[in-house]
């Protein structure tokens, strides 16, 4: 099934559920208020709700409205925790290839986790603010799923059991030095404002056989100001699966139902001909590797990070070709920029 959350003047909206097609929604008022509440009771509120969703499928659900992603917050609109995973090791060895001293290192024993804010999460057409353009604005590209309750030290299967919902993520990060001032000493090397989610979040089911041993294996397809970034492959090159990324924030704690653990950014690495000449035909999923890439080929000037105006869209269609969580569609708008 498919659940949004519209905006209805409260911190936590009113969730809904759309139809496959993302063309109509209903009010679940009379089984939840709120995707938490359904997050807290899975087994019984989630048949409730799937049988809505099988009506609106069907053209059977008599209050049904059309679905507009503007109305919406994100599905979660505050969590528990929000952890970000470097899944890609990819994205990282690009990194240090191209001598970027303020992104961690891949590793091919353990995922990196790093904790993002949640308590103010943001919906797909909310705009990105900065402070400053010399703050260097980026928004990557990530998967994501929300957990129920997830039991300290469970496996990577027993994780995996655990992951509730998907949705799609524009992870935002001011990668300029006025950021990297403020964070000295502070772990990572990077400014995280709030993230942004699709209007949508959709039950594993939905994908079919794309959901294969904890992989989107899915086409993440991002653009910037109308032209393409990115035409990412989610799934054949994440290096550790959902389940492992939920079993290490387990390692020494328990997750409570409604947690969000991202994977991202997707990145796939290049081709290499008999010359040994390589290229990114897949594109990027965020304007670092674009950079990464052209100090690497070198380029004497290299693309600018996000400017005000700039518009990000980030999708993902599912094999029938249609949108399956809806997109993100952020603009940089001026705040001092």
């Amino acid at each position: 099934m498919k659940l949004a959350t519209l905006k209805d003047g409260s911190r936590d909206g009113q969730l809904v559920v759309v139809s496959r097609d993302l063309a109509s929604a209903h009010y679940a008022t009379g089984i939840a208020h709120r995707l938490q509440q359904v997050l807290d009771d899975w087994g019984y509120l989630s048949p409730q709700l799937q049988d809505l969703y099988d009506s609106l499928n069907a053209g059977r659900a008599r209050h049904a409205f059309p679905f507009d992603p503007q109305h919406c917050l994100a599905p979660l609109p505050r969590a528990y925790q929000c952890l970000q995973a470097s899944a890609y090791p990819h994205h990282a060895q690009l990194a240090q290839e191209a001598g970027a001293a303020s992104v961690h290192g891949a590793s091919t024993q353990e995922p990196l986790l790093e904790q993002l804010a949640s308590d103010a999460l943001q919906g797909p057409c909310e705009d990105i603010v900065a402070e400053s353009a010399a703050m260097d604005i980026d928004a990557a590209a990530a998967l994501a799923v929300v957990t129920g309750d997830v039991a300290r030290a469970s496996t990577a299967e027993q994780a995996l059991e655990g992951v509730r919902l998907l949705m799609l993520a524009s992870a935002v990060v001011l990668r300029g030095p006025q950021a990297l001032e403020r964070e000295r000493g502070q772990g990572p090397l990077l400014s995280r404002p709030t993230t942004a989610f699709s209007p949508v979040a959709v039950t594993p089911d939905e994908l079919g056989p794309a959901w294969a041993q904890g992989r989107v294996h899915l086409t993440v397809q991002t653009a910037l100001n109308g032209r393409k970034l990115g035409l990412c492959e989610a799934g054949p090159d994440m290096g550790f699966h959902f389940g492992q990324l939920i079993a290490q924030a387990c390692r020494t704690r328990a997750l409570r139902a409604g947690s969000i653990v991202l994977a991202g950014p997707v990145s796939n690495p290049p081709v290499q001909d008999a010359q040994g000449r390589r290229d990114w035909p897949r594109g990027v999923g965020c304007l670092a590797e674009k950079r990464w890439i052209e100090t690497l080929q070198g380029a004497k000037t290299l693309s600018p990070w996000l400017q005000s105006g700039d518009t990000l869209r980030i999708d993902m269609k599912g094999r029938d070709g249609l949108s399956l969580c809806g997109a993100i569609e952020q603009t940089v708008v001026p705040d001092g920029l």
